[in-house]
């Protein structure tokens, strides 16, 4: 065995599994000219080109056949099986079977270059090409829902159920093949089962079979079995529900929502369990009284359901472990204890439940579930109070502000805390990228020693192995560094769907949107009822200007959360991104958001200013201005900026010119400790142009552009540039800006100050592009849908 030379890191990948059917009965000169002749096959595909020329592709001789792992989309490895398909057609005498699947590989380079790969994903592939005969294109359930997403891909899909491999393992398939290429006969192992079914039905009721075999012959002409048929719920699954807060003071439900919590991570670190996160469990009801039905949309056999009571320094909690299929308990206990010993009640209900699931623990997990995160009962109330602010749903200031507030105070108490450094450190790193907290060199700098200090106290920490990735994303972009450590915590997080869900968000800023939709779904199979992931992936989706998908995603939120506020402004923008202002109004009519909810307050701003009827806006906007929150820092001044706009549309140009002075005497200050905030910069450059500063306005745009360039951050990036192109258009230079609506129509972006990005629709209806209306070059991107993105 060569020696190691270098690893390869874990991550996913997109398998094609090839093997040459009856090698072994080939002399050896055959199974050379074979091999070679696969080889000329696969080499002159178009996905293995395209996928080799951008070093996206790795190639393992397998003896037999090869295995390609694409490191591109999920569609890569399915349209090279398809092309090999097509060109065997031109070599006869060569029989191939194919599977393909998508899941983590990781392995060695040797001292002679030669890659070798392992793991479940070059694994589940062999498996699922195992269970077919030559010609056959087969994939595994997991690709073929991903597939299924591209409307090009369904009519292509046969579902053909479960087939039994090695050890006794079942694995789902679904076969792939229309005229042209694949195999459409049912795969032998498949009709072994079917036959001995058939039998057995035989002799129960052969006429009756005998009419319906007939009607089914019938049906069967016309439609096939589609990828989304029932599979088996694992048997070692649960969902920890919301624990009830029995105690007398209601504030103390953040306690009850804390050791629900706590319990729940425990066991989501024991790899031989599926844990449903706590962000797909936070909307049901603490004891509900539909169990089953709860179990199915969250595909779980088993929920903990609990209640704490908290009073003083006594807490009493009660769990029950209940299967749902048929709503029985299998165990339940009482636990009394003062808080210094509360951390032990977690550690014995996780325990206790993996006995009752037979779950096997290794020594490595038993630590996990067993450690203590700190011995200051003061701290970890801190931390837990903190918590809750992080577990709400929306990331705004005030609640970024309040979880900060607790754990600072939590690791002030114990500094060595090393749960609590971690998860300061994720509040502070998101809410310097998003703005929830003032994104300051401070700030950036409290979020980078909270992670070091966090890994340093306890290195085998998941958390705060991901608070390194965190911190390495959100605040540097450092993208390759972060993936490092999202990777590294895989095993020590096993169930976390924010490990993909964070990668989908580095592939995304990356510009590698395909890439991000593959881990958006693996991380909503883990996290089936996560609002913040559909929404994200919504915001994905109308980056790419495909918002009919968008729209779904974001019908998949209001059914968990109805009349959520941002969701419904996220549905009217997309409503202005097409034109339909009507639609668009009667989504906001009903909304009354305030300050702490800018996203949805600015789009009903940018309503009034699209439709040009702004009076009842400024009314509104004047009065929150009246009485601004500091908390909010620049955000006010950005919103002082949208009320000069609605002022200058309705005419009042004095009064906006007032406004605009105003907002931008309340920016400027914020730069000396915001130096990098495109964001803020973006801000004074339109309060400028407004003011009718052109050299301020444009320098600002281009100081913007330089703090965050498209090159780094394929989302935010072309942000900038859509402030130049509205300065410009304001300053009487229609050259720069044409150019620069050219490129921003042409790719998928993150909006400057609508939800998304630029269209058509939008530059008929914004007024901020009435100075270009004459020209011609204006008119052609006006008048026509936006070129097809670059969203590969």
């Amino acid at each position: 065995m060569p020696a190691v030379k270098k690893e390869i890191q874990l991550e996913i990948a997109h398998v094609l599994f090839i093997d040459i059917v009856g090698y072994s009965k080939l002399s050896i000169n055959e199974q050379h000219a074979a091999v070679e002749e696969l080889n000329q096959i696969v080499r002159a595909s178009e996905q293995f080109q395209r996928a080799e020329a951008a070093s996206r592709l790795l190639k393992i001789p397998t003896g037999d056949g090869m295995a390609l792992v694409f490191y591109t989309s999920p569609e890569a490895p399915a349209q090279c099986a398809v092309e090999v398909s097509r060109a065997l057609k031109e070599h006869p005498r060569l029989q191939l079977r194919m599977g393909v699947h998508s899941g983590p590989v990781s392995g060695v380079v040797d001292l002679n270059g030669r890659p070798n790969l392992a793991g479940a994903g070059l694994n589940m592939a062999q498996r699922v090409m195992s269970c077919g005969d030559a010609g056959h294109i087969l994939l595994s359930k997991h690709v073929a829902e991903d597939l299924e997403e591209y409307e090009r891909w369904r009519p292509l899909l046969y579902d053909l159920g479960s087939c039994e491999v090695k050890h006794g393992v079942r694995v789902s398939v679904v076969n792939l093949y229309d005229d042209q290429f694949g195999n459409a006969t049912l795969p032998c192992k498949f009709e072994t089962v079917q036959k001995r079914r058939t039998r057995l039905r035989w002799a129960a009721l052969a006429a009756v079979l005998l009419a319906v075999a007939a009607i089914v012959a019938g049906i069967a002409m016309f439609s096939r079995n589609r990828v989304r048929s029932t599979l088996a719920t694992p048997e070692k699954s649960i969902a920890v529900l919301p624990f009830e807060n029995l105690s007398s003071d209601k504030e103390n439900a953040y306690f009850a929502d804390g050791i629900q919590d706590e319990i729940l991570t425990r066991l989501s670190k024991i790899a031989d369990l599926k844990v449903i996160s706590r962000t797909s469990t936070q909307h049901y009801k603490s004891a509900p009284g539909n169990l089953p039905e709860i179990a199915r949309q969250l595909d779980v056999a088993h929920i903990l359901e609990g209640s704490v009571q908290k009073s003083g320094d006594a807490v009493r909690v009660n769990v029950q472990l209940i299967k749902a299929a048929n709503d029985s308990h299998l165990w339940a206990d009482t636990f009394d204890r003062k808080l210094t010993d509360i951390f032990s009640v977690e550690s014995e209900v996780a325990k206790a439940i993996a006995e009752q699931l037979r779950a096997h623990l290794t020594g490595q997990e038993e630590q996990l579930i067993a450690a203590k995160p700190t011995d200051n009962p003061d701290a970890y109330d801190a931390y837990l109070r903190g918590l809750a602010y992080n577990l709400k749903t929306a990331t705004t200031p005030a609640n970024s502000l309040g979880a900060q507030k607790y754990l600072r105070e939590a690791v002030r108490l114990d500094p060595k805390f090393a749960l609590s450094w971690a998860l300061l450190s994720y509040v502070d790193a998101i809410g310097y990228l998003t703005g929830s907290l003032q994104p300051t060199v401070a700030l950036r700098e409290e979020a980078r020693q909270a992670a070091e200090t966090a890994l340093t106290l306890e290195p085998s920490l998941g958390e705060a192995i991901m608070a390194k990735g965190h911190y390495h994303y959100y605040c540097l972009k450092d993208y390759d560094t972060a993936v490092h450590y999202f990777e590294q915590a895989r095993q020590f997080l096993p169930n976390s769907s924010g490990i993909p869900e964070s990668l989908a968000y580095v592939e995304r800023r990356r510009g590698q949107w395909d890439r991000s939709e593959t881990y958006f779904n693996e991380a909503e199979r883990l996290d089936p009822r996560n609002v913040s992931l559909f929404t994200q992936h919504a915001l994905s989706y109308i980056d790419l200007r495909r918002f009919p998908e968008a729209l779904r995603k974001l019908d998949q939120v209001l059914d968990i959360t109805p009349d959520d506020l941002d969701t419904l402004a996220l549905k009217a923008a997309i409503a202005q991104a097409e034109g339909d202002l009507p639609r668009a109004s009667a989504l906001l009519a009903p909304l009354h958001p305030g300050a702490d909810d800018p996203f949805a307050l600015e789009t009903q701003v940018y309503q009034a200013i699209l439709e040009r009827r702004p009076a009842a806006i400024i009314a509104r906007l004047e009065e929150i201005l009246a009485k601004p929150d500091p908390a909010f820092g620049y955000k006010n001044g950005e919103l002082r900026f949208w009320l000069g706009w609605a002022q200058e549309v309705a005419g009042d140009h004095a009064a906006a010119e007032e406004t605009w002075q105003q907002a931008r005497s309340e920016l400027e200050p914020f730069l000396k400790e915001q130096p990098e905030n495109y964001s803020l910069i973006g801000d004074l450059a339109l309060a400028n142009s407004g003011l009718g500063d052109k050299a301020a306005a444009l320098a600002l745009a281009e100081r913007a552009m330089a703090a965050n360039p498209i090159e780094k951050d394929a989302v935010d990036g072309p942000i900038p540039i859509e402030i130049l192109a509205r300065v410009a258009a304001q300053m009487g230079e229609p050259d720069r800006a044409i150019a620069a609506l050219q490129k921003l129509l042409s790719v998928p972006y993150n909006g400057a100050l609508a939800a998304g990005p630029l269209t058509a629709a939008l530059l008929r209806l914004d007024p901020m592009f009435d100075p270009l209306r004459n020209d011609p070059r204006f008119q052609k991107l006006a008048a026509s849908p936006a070129p097809k993105t670059a969203d590969k």
